[in-house]
């Protein structure tokens, strides 16, 4: 019965592909023994990948895996740069799914310039992670590829971008496909690439709210909204820098004539040299900051908004008792000489954690904790996170406390000057964006421990 249906929702998915999104291309008959058609429909040209490897769009690419796929190009200033940042948002909500059971492509429009050595330092610019992959391969080729897809854009002389920022993702074993905007709201592309592909699987149905339930008044901050769309794919305020700066105070440092001029066309601002824009783009890895065809009274609104967003985070930091910058003048208790009672058990946490594994290592929170009880009110923080730690009930929430507890460690490090041994190293994952304490040059990722132990690098020095 279940495989009747399965077949049947195929059959009218298929004819849902051929008929509303591909309307327009008519159909194509395909020769059982043509190498370059995949069955149906798609092209089975090669394309390569940003390591080299070459594929097939629809052997390998495609076939029998729910997809988003949009097209880019590496010098794009306009809606690219955006597109690409959304989609890392939409990875990291997807999680460990990625390169499991979801895939995303992006296949650049010009691959004269974005060879494979191009895409990959692209790629890594956003923290692109397992399951992302970047495409290159012949201009005639590609170009057919988004016709079939239905995301190719006419040339357009009023439209800087060259193409459209269109999203498709799909579901080729079910034939499930839709088209959307590639800059949309990332819980909602989450959400159906993650659910909605997959919702003949699942049983299980919500029920729907009555309309009645919805707040009588309903009120809409345009600057808040104005940030989710455009900014907070890079930015954050008061959670620390992104693929962009923290914007926390931004309206501060920053004279607003100059932000509000930036913000409309930072590409301008750029090619006229000015210090500040150059010295952004240099320290972000490059990544540039788009036009986001927003308006001044748009941005008027946003500059209110982050300056509004960072006075409640700097509010809510004096209401929790932490201290102001200007307080930090006084003198700190006298530190232990170094946190080896403390760094030792944390580093078998870690290398247990490296080997997917949680052997003996409540213990060694506990031991962790014992010891951040002598380090006086300062390490508190290092105490807390260890009895998170110690409340673990697999690895992901282990891993999870494990990131803290590093965190408390070194920060309690850098603020009093305690050592932490000559012989240990201080690494970073760009893929989860985290630190951590380790021995050896060798890196030993904790976060992705077996499946990809050698993702990160060694920090000069604590972060």
């Amino acid at each position: 019965m279940r495989s009747r249906i399965r077949a049947a929702a195929r059959r009218a998915a298929s004819l849902w592909l051929g008929a509303a999104l591909f309307a327009a291309l008519g159909s194509t008959a395909v020769a059982a023994d043509n190498p370059r058609l995949g069955p149906g429909y798609f092209p089975n040209v090669t394309l390569t990948t940003q390591d080299g490897v070459p594929v097939r769009f629809y052997d390998d690419v495609i076939k029998g895996k729910i997809v988003a796929i949009n097209l880019i190009y590496t010098t794009c200033k306009y809606a690219c740069p955006l597109e690409t940042a959304r989609l890392a948002q939409v990875a990291r909500l997807l999680g460990d799914r990625m390169g499991r059971d979801v895939f995303f492509y992006s296949i650049t429009i010009d691959p004269e310039h974005d060879t494979p050595a191009v895409l990959k330092e692209y790629a890594a610019k956003y923290q692109a992670g397992p399951g992302w992959t970047f495409l290159t391969g012949k201009k005639d080729e590609i170009e057919t590829i988004s016709k079939k897809l239905g995301l190719y854009s006419e040339p357009d002389p009023n439209n800087p971008d060259g193409h459209q920022a269109y999203l498709l993702i799909g579901n080729e074993a079910t034939g499930q496909w839709m088209r959307n905007s590639a800059v949309d709201n990332p819980s909602f592309m989450a959400r159906t690439i993650g659910d909605w592909l997959t919702s003949w699987q699942n049983s299980k149905k919500n029920a729907l709210k009555s309309y009645t339930e919805v707040p009588a008044k309903l009120t809409l901050d345009q600057g808040q909204y104005t940030f989710g769309n455009h900014c907070a794919a890079c930015h954050t305020i008061g959670r620390g820098d992104q693929l962009g700066p923290d914007l926390l105070g931004v309206t501060v440092r920053r004279d607003h004539d100059w932000l509000t001029r930036f913000i409309v066309a930072p590409d301008k601002i750029r090619a006229a040299g000015d210090p500040i824009a150059i010295a952004l783009h240099a320290k972000y890895q490059q990544v540039l900051m788009p036009r986001l065809d927003l308006g001044t009274e748009d941005v008027a609104m946003l500059i209110d908004y982050i300056d509004r967003q960072s006075r409640t985070v700097r509010d809510a930091a004096g209401t929790a008792g932490k201290a102001p910058v200007a307080a930090a003048a006084v003198a700190p208790p006298t530190p232990v000489a170094n946190l080896k009672p403390i760094v030792d058990p944390y580093l078998r946490i870690q290398l247990a954690l490296n080997g997917d594994s949680l052997r003996d290592s409540r213990n060694d929170a506990r031991s962790i904790a014992a010891e951040a009880g002598t380090l006086g009110p300062r390490g508190a923080d290092i105490d807390a996170a260890s009895r998170e730690f110690q409340k673990a009930v697999d690895l992901k929430t282990a891993r999870t406390a494990f990131a803290r507890l590093g965190d408390a460690i070194m920060a309690y490090a850098r603020v009093t000057g305690a050592g932490i041994g000559d012989d240990v190293k201080v690494a970073y994952c760009p893929m989860v964006q985290k630190y951590w304490l380790q021995r050896g040059e060798t890196i030993q990722n904790p976060y992705y421990g077996t499946k990809m132990s050698d993702c990160g690098r060694l920090n000069a020095t604590l972060p």
